[in-house]
């Protein structure tokens, strides 16, 4: 048996169930095909639940320094199951948020695993889709186009095993019952240091090993050093230019322990817990792309800049296509390939303009070029700067470390870059990719009226400070 669409949409994470709501708007008739839960690893095994244990994190950081605010908190403690209990009602609030626009948009969902079939009696070309319920049953599912979002999962490291009780991976790491007393994270990207800052404010001791020589290598370098001293202001560990060693791993007493190698020799790192935090990989295995003329690099699927793979009816978004493995940058995929199926010659994506925040304590969040990237690049460049320790609002919230930082080219005043670290900041960083999209120059955005007392009036003043200008600095 097989059920005509004009999009299937295979994988109902950010990427898939976007492009799903999209195509149902534009008149298509839609069906996704999901293993698990719509929502995908952001809203079940990323995003959602990380940020939601970090806000709890932050809740007892705040708390704990509550005098000085005036306000007296004695005997003060946490309950981690109460604080996993918030984290799931948030999850299941928001799949009961997306289920419900899948109704409303009448897509159909087809719960089970789904594989790309080749050409057979179904279609003359390939892209019809077999769907595997757990109960042994198949159907198919045949679609004048195709559109791949089957995600990632957490990378891991050769000869490096997760058991999943003392070496894990964010996915594990989001199911613990009970804090350990200490953890070891390989990796200082974004989510190693989402980690790292969520659990020391819990009160687990925290060493950070990283192969670059600084932390967030991605953010602007001043970035980088400003979260590395308030994390060892905090007491983290951070180890730096180290390489792991995946087979030197023990388990003993409780305690797992792995060796690392840097300038200084080999060096043994222990912890009740070793998360591995490296990256994720696509997740293309088992979905019958060998039946197809779709082309696989380096871990993920080759797309134009439609999205459309070597099989022009067959497009694929997010991170199984590798690039940027942001959920609002797979969202963003999914709209301009369904846009581009239904004849709307959308603008291909700018990946120049895609924010990147990192929801540690300060935040962090960034557009655009970074100074060395700039000047790499062969732009004479000026900066502009503004502290949030001059801020009235940021003395206020009591959260006053971090900046805003300007990269700006200094032939054409063109905007190149925006880099923030400071309270909320990912909450601001919109109005910087905005301005680049509409090509606003420094003194435009220093013009802007930004109220007062707010945060966002450190973006006018570091826009000012460009050409020398800022009040208050």
């Amino acid at each position: 048996m097989s059920q005509e669409f004009d999009l299937v949409v295979l994988g109902g994470g950010m990427g898939g169930y976007v492009a799903a709501i999209r195509a149902a708007q534009l008149g298509m008739s839609v069906a996704l095909v999901e293993k698990e839960k719509l929502g995908g690893t952001c809203l079940h095994r990323g995003c959602i639940p990380s940020k939601a244990l970090l806000r709890s994190a932050e809740v007892f950081a705040t708390l704990r320094e509550s005098e000085k605010f005036g306000v007296m908190a004695d005997n003060l403690r946490f309950d981690f199951a109460k604080v996993q209990q918030r984290k799931e009602a948030i999850v299941e609030q928001l799949h009961k948020g997306v289920q419900y626009l899948m109704n409303k948009g009448k897509i159909s969902v087809f719960a089970g695993f789904g594989r790309v079939m080749g050409p057979s009696i179904f279609s003359p070309q390939a892209g019809a889709v077999r769907i595997e319920r757990e109960n042994g049953e198949q159907e198919i599912l045949v679609p004048r186009y195709l559109l791949l979002a089957t995600g990632s999962r957490p990378r891991t490291l050769p000869g490096l095993k997760v058991d999943g009780e003392y070496v894990l991976t964010s996915d594990e790491a989001l199911q613990l019952e009970r804090l350990p007393a200490s953890i070891v994270i390989v990796g200082g990207g974004v989510i190693g240091i989402e980690w790292a800052s969520m659990l020391n404010d819990f009160g687990v001791e925290v060493t950070v090993i990283e192969y670059a020589d600084r932390i967030l290598p991605l953010e602007d370098e001043e970035v980088s050093k400003e979260i590395t001293r308030l994390l060892k202001k905090r007491k983290v560990k951070i180890v730096t230019s180290a390489k792991v060693v995946p087979d030197s791993v023990t388990i003993t007493e409780g305690q797992v322990t792995i060796k690392a190698e840097s300038a200084e020799g080999e060096k043994a790192f222990s912890a009740e817990k070793l998360l591995v935090s490296v990256g994720r990989q696509a997740n293309i295995e088992n979905l019958g792309l060998e039946a197809t003329e779709i082309q696989i690099d380096r871990g993920a699927i080759v797309v134009n800049e439609h999205f459309q793979t070597a099989e022009p009816h067959i497009y694929a978004v997010g991170d199984v296509i590798g690039g940027v493995q942001l959920a609002h940058v797979a969202a963003h995929e999914g709209l301009l390939a369904v846009e581009h199926m239904a004849g709307r010659q959308p603008q291909p994506m700018d990946y120049r303009q895609v924010p990147k925040c990192t929801y540690s304590r300060p935040e962090i969040a960034s557009v655009g070029l970074t100074e060395a990237e700039a000047r790499e690049q062969g732009y004479e460049i000026k900066t502009g700067k503004f502290s949030f320790k001059a801020l009235g609002k940021a003395l206020v919230l009591g959260e006053n470390d971090g900046f805003v930082k300007l990269v700006v080219d200094a032939r054409t005043n063109d905007l190149l870059g925006v880099h923030m670290i400071g309270p909320h900041v990912t909450d601001m960083i919109s109005e910087a990719g905005l301005a680049r999209l509409l090509d606003a120059t420094p003194w435009e955005i220093g013009q802007t009226i930004h109220p007062h007392p707010t945060l966002s009036e450190a973006i006018a003043e570091a826009a000012l400070d460009v050409d020398g200008e800022a009040i208050h600095s």
